[in-house]
């Protein structure tokens, strides 16, 4: 069905169904046709659901996805250290990178809801057809409820996401980095690569056979710039020692220069090692989970280590962080409808409301982050996480169900009236 044909579909239904209306006064006069009348009404309203839904949901993913994207993208950037130093393959780049997509999407999330429902009860307005729904008898709080189901499944996906995706991919992002840090098989010893191991080391390979075997060799050392240091070999391998990983070079030769004199000395050798411990320190054989990392069982669970016990007050808050943050989806679902359905429609436009509504959000989204900060210095405050969350989310549920802004307005055509 077309998007005109579902339009008039859903304004023939409301023009049927606002005769029978629970409530209305001619409902009241055609008691033998209440039951066509009742089903008439629930079927416009199932249409309408539908409708905005099917509208809400499709511009939500899209902008979510924009937003996901763009953040990814920027933050991407700063892994591609591991491609440019660290001989990092493309394919390989792009999983490394993808783990942070569910961080991101539950960031992003709340954001994209509102945008949504914002961009579509605006257009619903623009193109007059909440006039009509609104002319048939329909509350804002009956306008608002698509907008309100579709934030009560986003809460859901959010908590899917803060409370398992979340966790689990950082945590294989974090492993993963870990492991490339320290795997010097696999990231530093790459293929026709020159890889910079510290800031004036560098080391060469220019094939590896299927046995691991190192072939056409160089370490070139230039920390000391009055005397740097080449070192070439035929063959060689990496092997993991008791002080770390190094380079076994085999049938080589070692060449120095210095620079005061210009006098070269070249030592040819059998064998000679190169630690790699001494460019890259000590290779960490554990590391300390951080909060965003871990499940809800260990944030809230009993400290396992002396690092727990240290950053105990960052895991309670983060803790609260993941139950308190898909109900920002709500709160800002109910601030868009309240600003948007409230009061009487302006036939001019809604862009004063729009830009309070984004306000509000913004503002909440700054109060979100400093509060967080300020509870992991003052744990006794845990409370305001939530009150943040409830207390704007009350006001715009009150602005939507009792509609102050139109009664007000109503006050004051009655007193100019009897003036």
């Amino acid at each position: 069905m077309g998007k005109a044909a579902l339009r008039r579909r859903i304004a023939l239904a409301l023009s049927r169904s606002a005769v029978f209306a629970p409530g209305s006064a001619r409902s009241a006069c055609l008691c033998p046709c209440l039951g066509w009348g009742a089903w008439a009404y629930s079927s416009a309203m199932h249409v309408l659901d539908r409708y905005v839904i099917r509208q809400i949901a499709g511009t939500t993913v899209f902008v979510a996805l924009a937003l996901t994207f763009a953040v990814w993208l920027t933050q991407s950037l700063r892994l591609f250290d591991f491609i440019v130093n660290r001989g990092l393959p493309a394919d390989r780049f792009l999983v490394f990178a993808g783990l942070l997509m569910p961080y991101f999407m539950g960031i992003v999330l709340p954001i994209g809801v509102f945008v949504a429902v914002l961009f579509i009860y605006n257009k619903l307005l623009a193109d007059r057809e909440l006039v009509v729904m609104r002319a048939a008898g329909l509350s804002p709080w009956r306008l608002a409820r698509p907008a309100i189901i579709m934030g009560f499944i986003i809460v859901l996906v959010g908590y899917a996401i803060s409370l398992y995706l979340q966790p689990a991919s950082l945590r294989s992002f974090k492993d993963l980095q870990w492991q490339l840090r320290n795997d010097y098989s696999t990231v530093l010893l790459q293929e026709g690569v020159f890889s910079e191991i510290e800031d004036g080391v560098t080391l060469y390979v220019r094939q590896r056979n299927d046995k691991g075997e190192l072939l056409g060799l160089m370490v070139h050392d230039t920390r000391d710039p009055e005397a740097p240091v080449t070192m070439l070999a035929k063959s060689g391998a990496l092997v993991n020692g008791d002080d770390g990983p190094m380079v076994v070079m085999l049938e080589g030769n070692r060449q120095q220069i210095d620079r005061k004199t210009g006098r070269l000395s070249l030592l040819r050798f059998d064998r000679y090692t190169v630690e790699l411990s001494q460019f890259t320190g000590e290779e960490e054989t554990w590391r300390w989970r951080k909060p965003n990392e871990r499940y809800m069982n260990e944030l809230f669970g009993e400290a396992k280590s002396e690092e727990d016990q240290r950053y105990r007050p960052e895991l309670i808050v983060e803790g609260h962080q993941r139950i308190v943050a898909p109900l920002y989806t709500l709160t800002y679902v109910f601030i868009a409808l309240a600003w948007l359905l409230s009061g009487e429609f302006n036939r001019r436009g809604q862009l004063k409301r729009i830009l309070l509504a984004v306000l509000c959000v913004g503002i909440l989204e700054a109060l979100k982050l400093s509060v967080q900060g300020l509870v992991v210095n003052m744990p006794s405050l845990l409370f305001v996480m939530y009150l943040a969350v409830l207390l704007p989310m009350l006001l715009s549920l009150y602005m939507l169900v009792f509609d102050p802004l139109r009664r007000r307005r109503g006050r004051q055509q009655n007193r100019l009236a009897h003036g």
